[in-house]
């Protein structure tokens, strides 16, 4: 990986390489809808590339795949891939992605070139930082909002939270789909 590209991914540059994590937690609809707990491992895979060019906008980014397996499975209950994206000039990161459920997201916020911990987040029915989702999961498990942490821990290690929130038919509350681990670096 070279230090010429890292110097452009500006706070997402620590996070370029292999990380593994197996002490995950995951909060998420039960098959009856009610709430299941989980924990998990997880391997995340960023690797660097750029610029990309929109005229006056330039973009580096990482291009990342995260697969996840419950404790004491073999078979990954979750996967997803996509990419984050750095704009230097409007201090914003992107990350844009795609669940094999059909949903993707494209969330983003303002955050320094040099942080260390940062949010960015997404809405449903947003212009800029929106999320969309299949038929069947905008009418039973609609996705209205996504809310990331991510805190740096040194140079081999971060963690993340995040929070899906969704509208459930049958509910009149947001169920509160909850992620979080922290990972080490292996490459």
């Amino acid at each position: 990986m070279s230090d010429d590209l890292l110097k452009y991914l500006g706070p997402l540059a620590a996070l370029a390489g292999v990380w593994e994590g197996d002490k995950g937690d995951d909060v998420a609809p039960s098959d009856d809808r009610g709430t299941e707990r989980n924990k998990f491992r997880e391997r995340m895979t960023f690797e660097p590339f750029g610029p990309v060019n929109n005229h006056e906008q330039q973009l580096y980014g990482l291009r990342y795949s995260t697969v996840a397996w419950r404790l004491g499975e073999d078979a990954p209950f979750h996967e997803e891939t996509g990419y984050w994206l750095w704009d230097a000039a409007a201090k914003q990161v992107l990350r844009c992605f795609i669940v094999p459920r059909g949903v993707t997201v494209l969330a983003g916020g303002t955050v320094e070139p040099d942080a260390t911990s940062f949010q960015i987040s997404a809405e449903a029915g947003s212009d800029t930082y929106g999320i969309c989702s299949n038929k069947f999961l905008d009418r039973e498990f609609k996705t209205v909002r996504y809310e990331l942490t991510v805190t740096l821990h040194g140079r081999d290690s971060f963690s993340y939270s995040e929070d899906t929130q969704l509208k459930m038919k049958g509910r009149d509350e947001l169920f509160h789909h909850i992620d979080a681990n922290r990972v080490t670096r292996v490459r």
